[in-house]
């Protein structure tokens, strides 16, 4: 017997690079298969394959090829996706980004990822601040029931939009352990072979290269930090370009006997021995609904640094090191790790028992709980 309502799970949002919502719903699909989730999903056409060898006991449909930039997305989205969900006889709808139909007759669950459209506006562009503001208001009071990775982002929903009546859920996103783990030697050496490093040392960041993840200031604190001493670590900071004009400025400022690198997107089988190989991993978001880099680094053991910013103290406990987001902050904390092997340790070990806590069936259970309220109301 299938566990849960019959599922219709909306990932033609997921971008080819599977970044973003990417990871939510590419963890999510396999995990719901294997609680028996009664599961279809409908996704770009290049993703058929994709989904099919992650959830093969699913149904995959692909949605049509005029779908694939954004605005014909949308538009598809308000008739398309709420007709399939009839077609499909689906209990419940899941729009895993922000969105949803408008006219649907069948009960909607939304994701909901975090709230710094509110709390943090000068972080985001302003055509995408405005979008995302919009949407959410509107699948917190139109959906049956919504999704949010911590309780930090409800919190925050509560307290900056006034529409959070009881009907939000918070499921903490997990980390695959088949992926993420303490590394081998061997795993270590690929991902330092694939980036050319020199140094014999690294500091490393993962994350979109956009202003909450607050890269200038971890540039400014690594230089500080490591300035004046003997074989200084590399900052490698890997992810994608978004739209932080400021970067490569800070960049440029770094003195040539210093090793900085921005390599942009790590093969997935690469980020076990990036992250696990790094001196520190080093994330100084200011503004976070989850933070899953820490979380995927505390699995691969590093000794992980970041900020007290919105959910990041939920995911990482007393496992893991803060520091203020400044870069006179940054390069404190940073200074004391690399000079204490022993605290990196301890770090390390107590990173690897919290992130264990978090998994992915465990997101998927409380998805499921979220399908049967939905249908319930």
């Amino acid at each position: 017997m299938a566990a849960g309502p019959r599922t219709l799970l909306d990932a033609t949002a997921v971008p080819a690079d599977r970044g973003g919502v990417g990871r939510y719903v590419d963890q999510l699909v396999p995990a719901l298969e294997q609680l028996g989730a009664d599961l279809v999903v409908v996704c770009q056409p290049r993703d058929v394959e994709h989904y099919g060898r992650l959830a093969p006991a699913a149904e995959v449909v692909a949605a049509p090829g005029w779908i694939t930039g954004r605005p014909a997305r949308l538009v598809w989205e308000q008739v398309g996706l709420a007709r399939l969900a009839e077609q499909v006889r689906a209990d419940v709808l899941h729009c895993p980004h922000y969105t949803m139909p408008l006219r649907s007759r069948v009960p909607v669950v939304t994701t909901l990822h975090d709230a710094t459209f509110f709390s943090h506006p000068d972080v985001h562009q302003p055509v995408k601040r405005v979008f995302f503001r919009s949407w959410t208001r509107t699948s917190l009071r139109r959906a049956a029931r919504c999704v949010v990775p911590s309780r930090a982002t409800r919190d925050e929903l509560a307290r900056l939009t006034g529409g959070v009546h009881g009907q939000v859920d918070v499921a903490h996103h997990g980390v695959d352990p088949a992926t993420f783990h303490v590394p081998d030697a061997d795993q270590v050496a690929a991902a330092r072979a694939h980036l050319g490093l020199r140094s014999s040392r690294y500091v490393a960041f993962l994350g979109t290269i956009e202003p909450r993840k607050n890269v200038p200031h971890l540039v400014e604190g690594w230089r500080s930090a490591v300035a004046g001493t003997e074989a200084p670590p590399a900052l490698v900071v890997a992810g994608g370009r978004g739209w932080d004009d400021s970067v490569d400025a800070v960049v440029a400022a770094v003195p040539p006997e210093l090793e900085v690198l921005l390599p942009g997107y790590l093969p997935l089988d690469l980020l076990t021995g990036f992250l696990g190989g790094a001196e520190v991993v080093a994330y100084p978001s200011s503004a976070e609904g989850f933070g899953l880099p820490v979380l995927e680094a505390m699995a691969c053991g590093a000794p992980v640094l970041t900020t007290r910013a919105l959910a990041l103290p939920e995911v990482g406990g007393d496992a893991v090191e803060y520091a203020e987001p400044t870069a006179e902050g940054i390069a404190a904390a940073l200074r004391g790790l690399l000079a204490d092997p022993a605290r990196r340790a301890e770090l390390s070990a107590a990173a690897v028992e919290r992130a264990a806590e978090f998994t992915w069936t465990a997101c998927a259970e409380q998805h499921l709980r979220s399908y049967s309220a939905a249908v319930g109301r």
